[in-house]
């Protein structure tokens, strides 16, 4: 058996469910916590980053709540997920969403032990097995300016590549994820995205072509591709797009 500490990230917004957590995580010696997160915004880049083996995700956040961040998380899922929450409503839909156990506040020490042994046993039986395919992302979440959106796959027009950065194109809005072309073209539906270019991956539904008359479409869609390649500002100014901390 792997004697290598189970990875672990704590997403709650309030601090003192945190602190509780990393309590009760950090008496158990197979625990390593990497970090601990107050939103679901921040638990997506943080979970995207340092790639835990166990999350425990609280499920009512302002912004973007437990279920947008797994849906958000598309093939970067932990081996294991406990929801944490104080509504037992949300239990059904957490199991149906892939979740391990759950929590429900308040909770003493024997059932947070109880949970934290399934996840044990799960994350150390699945060390050496194939992870199963996750489905292609539906929405991408975006934040700019202290508001969040989310945008549906089927409405990006094409993205283009900005080194470790993606411009998504929607209508006459750009969105500028920190995510590279590569990374997110793992997560998205390969019949609804083709690469044309290197640099850039274009919506099958958004071509524009040329009837026998010589006429375009009239809503279709066509990108300029840029010929000289720039370093990311200049990336960023070119697409024009607000920068987001997520996608």
């Amino acid at each position: 058996m792997s004697t290598a500490k189970i990875r672990t990230i704590i997403v709650d917004d309030e601090p003192l469910a945190r602190s509780n957590l990393l309590v009760l995580s950090g008496s158990d010696p197979e625990i390593e916590v990497v970090a601990q997160c107050g939103s679901g915004v921040e638990a997506v880049e943080a979970i995207r980053r340092l790639r835990p083996d166990l999350l425990f995700l609280d499920v009512q956040m302002p912004e973007c709540d437990g279920f947008d961040v797994l849906e958000m998380l598309g093939k970067d899922l932990p081996r294991a997920t406990i929801f944490v929450t104080a509504y037992d409503q949300y239990a059904l839909r957490a199991f149906e969403a892939g979740a391990l156990d759950y929590l429900l506040k308040p909770f003493d020490n024997a059932r947070f032990e109880l949970a934290l042994n399934r996840a044990k046993q799960r994350i150390r039986m699945g060390e050496n097995r194939q992870p199963l395919p996750s489905p292609p992302l539906e929405r991408i979440v975006v934040k700019s300016a202290g508001e969040v959106c989310f945008l549906k796959t089927s409405e990006i027009d094409w993205i283009e590549a900005a080194d470790y950065y993606a411009c998504l194109h929607v209508g006459g809005k750009n969105h500028l994820l920190r995510r590279s072309m590569a990374e997110l073209e793992e997560d998205l539906d390969p019949n609804m995205f083709c690469r044309v270019h290197r640099s850039r991956a274009q919506s099958s539904g958004r071509w524009r072509v040329r009837n026998p008359a010589g006429q375009r479409h009239q809503n279709s869609f066509e990108p300029k591709v840029s010929q000289a390649p720039g370093n990311k500002s200049r990336h960023a100014r070119r697409c024009g797009a607000r920068r987001c901390d997520l996608g």
